[in-house]
């Protein structure tokens, strides 16, 4: 499979996913913050803090991309969720994600094996980190380590539309296919955009549950 410039680990999906673009100052749908009245702004208050924020942020971009009116819309705000998802916070650990990155697509997965080993011991909450080392996982043919670090991916942050979906093609491939198919539906609950998820589903369907949806 053909590795693409992505924050998210794509390489283990079938369908593709939008390349990412820098991510903007307000997320959404143009959505901007309400300008404070008179009264608050005559008193000083102090910045939200940054992980709320960022919080607030992912929440209004996975509620935009479930809602997105077609696949564009979708592609946009994908784009956005993964920037995001690349900011660890501490901009050593981006600096050493970016190198990854690069080594990854030079195909040397050893050499960015220990990049990603070195980002996670930096900052072991820097969730993308494990998402990436379960993509050069499954480059190098270690589907188990693959799956171990998607577990990893979904279980805090279970909206990771393409862990879900990079965990149900590796369930495919050892023929499991009805995990395939709920990791699959899973990520499709969160992004219903996915191109040719939904046909690899109705496939699925047929398969496991022996009637065509």
């Amino acid at each position: 499979m053909r590795l693409r410039r992505l924050s998210l680990p794509t390489v283990i999906l079938i369908a593709a996913v939008a390349a990412a673009t820098p991510v903007s100052a307000q997320q959404g749908q143009g959505v901007r913050p309400l300008a404070p009245d008179q009264a608050q702004q005559a008193r000083p208050r102090a910045p939200a803090p940054l992980k709320v924020d960022r919080a607030q942020r992912l929440n209004a971009l996975f509620e935009a991309l479930k809602a997105a009116p077609n696949a564009r819309a979708a592609q946009m705000v994908e784009s956005r969720i993964e920037a995001m998802m690349l900011q660890s916070g501490s901009d050593t650990a981006d600096l050493l994600m970016v190198r990854a990155r690069s080594v990854i697509e030079a195909k040397d997965y050893d050499l960015s094996l220990q990049l990603l080993d070195s980002i996670i011991e930096l900052s072991p909450d820097f969730t993308e980190a494990y998402a990436q080392r379960a993509t050069v996982h499954f480059l190098k043919k270690d589907i188990y380590r693959s799956v171990a670090d998607l577990q990893v991916v979904i279980s805090r942050e279970p909206r990771h539309f393409a862990a879900f979906a990079g965990l149900a093609v590796i369930f495919q491939d050892l023929g499991d296919n009805k995990r395939a198919l709920d990791a699959f539906r899973r990520a499709m609950q969160v992004n219903p955009h996915i191109k040719g998820v939904q046909q690899i589903i109705k496939r699925l369907e047929v398969k496991v549950e022996g009637r065509e949806i």
